[in-house]
């Protein structure tokens, strides 16, 4: 089955459960036991329901004949989807990480929360920058390149600019 026949099968039948010893498909998951593409083996692919693209692909067991694979049953399928979802919440957070930064900034007068939240639009990418006070109420936002680099420097200077949006760099 090509990949996009494969999503549309799993968007079709998302709702309904699945208990085959080659596809098991339920709780928001699918997992399916393939064939490794180098012919030797098999694999496991676990894909969250709306997704084209498997959370996890692994290594399956074969069988007691050692030339089929071992049938999915609930605890196996389980413990991937336990797997799978700790594989996505990585994922997520690396990503956060990424386009989210902030620094602490102790002025004379308080201490300001700066951030940056990078916007990875494809046509126009951008950032903003914001500074919050102890309370959390926003002081001041303006958009910047998502290339600028938030550091207690940079920070430090834009507030002593009374927030100006900073040049590109």
């Amino acid at each position: 089955m090509h990949n996009a026949e494969w999503q549309e099968d799993n968007e079709a039948d998302h709702g309904s459960a699945i208990h085959e010893a080659r596809l098991w498909r339920d709780d928001g998951w699918t997992a399916r036991v393939i064939r490794n593409e180098d012919g030797e083996g098999w694999a496991v692919e676990m894909i969250k329901d709306g997704e084209a693209e498997p959370a996890l692909v692994g290594p399956w067991t074969m069988g007691r004949d050692k030339k089929n694979p071992k049938p999915l049953d609930t605890p196996a399928f389980h413990t991937l989807v336990k797997t799978a979802a700790e594989v996505l919440r990585r994922h997520e957070q690396q990503l956060h990480a990424m386009l989210h930064k902030n620094v602490m900034v102790n002025t004379a007068s308080a201490t300001l929360s700066v951030t940056l939240d990078i916007v990875p639009n494809e046509d126009d990418p951008y950032a903003i920058l914001a500074a919050q006070d102890e309370s959390g109420e926003q002081l001041a936002a303006v958009r910047v390149a998502p290339t600028f680099k938030l550091t207690r420097s940079s920070a430090e200077n834009w507030i002593a600019n009374e927030f100006r949006r900073p040049a590109d760099r």
